[in-house]
């Protein structure tokens, strides 16, 4: 029988990197309609956060000591960079509800969230095809993550001016503006990603 080959350290921590954005994305999307325990849902997502800097110093790591790695160099470093900052940019969106005492989100929120779950599996599919070689077909999920970004840019549109039109308490509005611009942010992140894999695809083909 033969043995099975062992995974590139390199692509499994990619791997288990887009895993993580994918949990943290799911966690928050399931939570963000309804905070209850907000000291529960902050210090989950910082676990996730934490869990992807390792992988991330895992990676710098045997760069340092890797003479030949399976993709550039310099795309390993920038893809893994990009993952690290999709879920800082989750992570940083929850500490703001922490922060602000958002604890009844609105529909906005709860849409920005969904479009970030979606985004996060879209990752998610693209980076494990990665390891595989099948570059070409990574391209499917970067248009999508394209468009995904685009469904952020304009709910970012819709619900600023719904902010200014409703709401007239100025600190309630600074602190629902900014937590929107941060989750409008993440979707950019999250197409930073497609971006770079679409680096990799036209160096690689």
């Amino acid at each position: 029988m033969a043995l099975k080959k062992k995974k590139d350290i390199f692509f499994e921590s990619l791997e288990s990197m887009a895993n993580t954005v994918v949990q943290a994305a799911d966690y928050f999307a399931q939570h963000a309609g309804s905070l209850n325990n907000m000291v529960e849902f902050t210090n989950q997502m910082k676990k996730y956060e934490t869990e992807c800097d390792n992988y991330t110093h895992t990676i710098i790591k045997e760069l340092n000591k890797t003479f030949i790695t399976p993709i550039e160099r310099d795309d390993i470093m920038a893809l893994a960079t990009t993952l690290d900052d999709v879920l800082d940019g989750i992570e940083a969106t929850a500490s703001r509800f922490y922060m602000y005492n958002l604890t009844e989100p609105d529909q906005y929120i709860v849409q920005f969230a969904e479009i970030i779950r979606e985004s996060a599996y879209e990752i998610q599919k693209a980076v494990h095809l990665l390891s595989q070689k099948k570059l070409l077909a990574i391209r499917e999920y970067t248009i999508r993550l394209n468009d995904l970004e685009n469904q952020g840019d304009e709910l970012l549109r819709i619900c600023i001016k719904n902010l200014f039109d409703t709401v007239t308490d100025p600190i309630e509005l600074i602190k629902r503006k900014e937590t929107y611009e941060r989750l409008e942010t993440t979707t950019d992140a999250c197409e930073h990603v497609a971006n770079r894999l679409e680096s990799i695809i036209m160096r690689n083909s």
